[in-house]
This record gives structure tokens, sequence and C-alpha cells, in this order.
């Protein structure tokens, strides 16, 4: 059969018009899809989370639908094959999905977790009253330490401090100390590989603190130290000091002198004697060792050594000054002190063996409380 002109234009016009309606489709499409996807994966996630009895169910739930292999998030890169003026609204409903899966999870979350708080109360009697549990106390070490801060801090002097780890500089060259000092040797001083050193004496915060800081200095500086020592009744390897220095314009021996008995009888007692010897210290020049007539509970009155002091050798400014590559010590002199906590709770309390004071032993401690 034949087809006129009118005919085959009329045929023409149904077959483009059908073309259209075909790419029309392939347009729209997408978005209909992922509309509907969204809106299943919503529904479905929701009725699940909805029936679940337990925090680890409840996880699993979040991940399969949130996770990275999470099927709102497979979903979520599949807007890469939506038409760009169709993201917009298709990227809202994944984000109000997300948003009410999310909220979701929360409340069941909340609610099993008050179900949780429920049953670990349940047949408890809270009209009851509570055990009693038995007081604590400060350790010996801590009650001394406390108490000569407070006294220091009366004084005058401000608190320091420094690291623990140090270099053999602020350790030994610094205050003085010559290379064949029996305390540089391996045998008597924690060594790393690196060259540092555990500190032998809280004294290195005293050059930290000259290096830094302009005269006048009054400081002390409590903390641990560590020595090679066998542990034994009266040794650790890691102890407890509290140092003090005080370098200004014409500071004297008289000052080192009334500054440590006024100390000394405000921790002892107003009538504790004290007394000054001679000694050898190579971060000081002179140096004396402090003894303090004291009655040990349980024992006779007796002379005790209780700390090392001395004006501080011209040499220790001499090598800060040099350090510091300024004249700052230079026309300084002062005194320095140094006592252990340890010592000082053993003759407070009458302690034979300093091994009670870092074994825990509760009966022990229960004595300070």
């Amino acid at each position: 059969m034949k087809i006129g002109t009118a005919g085959r234009a009329q045929a023409a016009f149904e077959t483009a018009k059908g073309l259209d309606k075909c790419a029309h489709a392939r347009i729209v499409r997408p978005r209909t899809v992922m509309k509907e996807q969204i809106a299943s994966v919503q529904a479905e996630a929701l009725a699940r989370i909805g029936g679940i009895a337990d925090m680890k169910a409840l996880e699993e739930a979040r991940v399969a639908v949130l996770g990275k292999k999470g099927t709102l998030t497979q979903l979520q890169q599949g807007m890469k094959d939506v038409p760009k003026e169709d993201k917009p609204a298709v990227g809202a409903l994944l984000n109000e999905a997300r948003a009410a899966i999310t909220a979701a999870l929360d409340a069941r979350k909340d609610a099993l977790q008050q179900e949780i708080d429920r049953a670990a109360v349940a047949g408890c009697d809270v009209t009851m009253p509570g055990a009693t549990l038995p007081g604590g106390g400060l350790h010996p070490i801590s009650i001394v330490r406390d108490e000569a801060v407070r006294i220091l801090r009366r004084m005058g002097f401000t608190l320091a401090d420094g690291p623990e780890i140090e270099d053999e500089w602020h350790c030994f060259d610094a205050l003085n100390t010559p290379e064949d000092h029996p305390a540089r040797n391996e045998k008597d001083t924690f060594y790393f590989d690196s060259g540092k050193l555990l500190r032998t004496q809280t004294s290195t915060v005293q050059a930290r603190v000259m290096e830094k800081q302009a005269p006048p200095v009054r400081i002390f500086c409590p903390g641990s130290a560590f020595r090679r020592d066998a542990i034994d009744a009266t040794h650790l390897s890691a102890f407890n000091q509290i140092e003090g220095l005080y370098v200004d314009k014409h500071v004297s021996v008289g000052d080192l002198k009334g500054t440590l008995e006024y100390f000394l009888k405000a921790l002892f007692g107003s009538e504790t004697a004290v007394r000054f010897r001679p000694h050898f210290f190579p971060f000081t020049e002179p140096s004396f060792e402090i003894d303090v007539l004291l009655q040990a509970a349980g024992q006779a009155p007796r002379w005790i050594e209780i700390a090392g002091c001395g004006m501080v050798n011209p040499a220790v400014f001499e090598n800060i000054d040099k350090a510091a590559g300024k004249r700052l010590y230079s026309d300084c002199t002062g005194f320095a002190f140094g006592i252990g906590l340890e010592r000082l709770a053993m003759i407070r309390w009458g302690i034979r063996d300093i091994r009670l004071l870092i074994e825990n032993d509760i009966r022990f401690l229960a004595q300070f409380q």
C-alpha cells in the first residue's frame, strides 16, 4: 500500500514523538528509581531498628545501613548517574533518610540503655544505707614534703621544677662536678644510650633556673632523684629530695645558717638544736653537713645528720654565665641546701627500714591517716 505525502509526514511525526518520549523516559527514570529506592531503604531500616532488642544487634543494623558498605551509602554513590538538574532533589532525600535513620538509632540506643540500667538495679533496696568505705590518708613522704613546702613558701621561696631525664651539663658540669667524680661513673648513675641520664639530685633545677633568670633567685625544688644504690634498710635507687637556692648581692654564711635554723626548727620544733659541720661538695664552698639533736620515736635523743648545704661555688656562677653568654652572676653570692624526704619521714616516725615507704603495705600506711 502506497502512503501519500500527508501519510508519510504523519508517520514521521509519530516516530519523532515516540523518540522524544523514550528520551524523556531515560532522563526521568534515574530520579524516579532513586526516590523509590531511598524510600524503601529508609522504611526497611526504621522497621528493623524498632524491633532490635540488644546493643550488638543495633550496631550491626547501623553498619548495615550507614556503614561504608551500607545500603544507604551504596545508594549515595549512585548519585553520579542522576542528571545534574535532579541532583539537589535526590540529595535532599538522601540527607533526610540518613537523618531519620540516625535519629531512630539514637532513640533506640537510649531506650535499650534505660532497660539495661533498670535491670542492673532491679531488686535493690534504695532505702538501705550505703556501705562505709575506709578513709584514706596521705603517704608519709607527702606529709613531710607538704610541710616543708609550706615553711619555705612562708620564707619567700618559690617553687621550681625541671625534667627527671637530664644531660651531663646540668647534672654535673654546670655544678662544678669534675669528670673523675664517682657520681659520674656508670656504677653510680643511670645512663641512657643517648647520653642522657636520670638526674642524681634535684640541683639540676637550680642550674636550669639560673640559666634563664637573672638574680635575685630564691627557689626550692622538690622531686625525685635516682642513683645506682643497692636497696637496703637505709638506701633506695629512687628517692625524694627538696632543695633550696638563694642568690643575690651580699648573701653570707650568716644568711645560710639563719635560714636553715629557722626552717629546721619550724619543721621539728622550736627547741630543736642545730649544728653545722664542715664538709665538701663540689658545687658549694664552704660546704657543711647539718645535724639536728632529735629524739626519734622509741629512741634516746641523738645527733642525726639531716641535710647538706653551703655557699654556691663561684665556679658554678662562671659556668652559668658562660652558658648564658652574658654576665648574670659574676657579682653575686648565694647558698644552696638539700634534704632527703625519706630521711625526714624516718626520723619523725621512727621508721627503721626505708623499704617500708615503697612497699604499699596498707597495715603500715594506715598508721598515718
